[in-house]
């Protein structure tokens, strides 16, 4: 009879083994999926900041070119001392 028990015992053992493996496997999956969507998310983000920063930049650089062109500085003259 002992040996029937231990046998049940590791057929036991051996079961909630594999449920446990199973269920990290899922744990697992589930949390690469997370990672994954968090990672598209920052992707999506990065590209809107870029493009509004591009536009930024651009908008910049018209608005630079349409300010008149400063003249050149005046000459201070200077006396001579002799």
């Amino acid at each position: 009879m002992t040996l029937a028990n231990e046998s049940k015992e590791v057929l036991e053992k051996r079961a909630e083994a594999s449920f446990k493996k199973e269920e990290r496997a899922r744990e697992g999956a589930k949390a690469m999926l997370e990672y994954e969507a968090q990672e598209r998310a920052v992707r999506k983000n990065t590209e809107r900041l870029r493009a509004l920063r591009l536009a930024k930049e651009a908008a910049d650089k018209v608005e630079e070119a349409a300010k008149p062109v400063k003249s050149a500085t005046k000459k201070r003259m200077i006396r001579s001392t002799s």
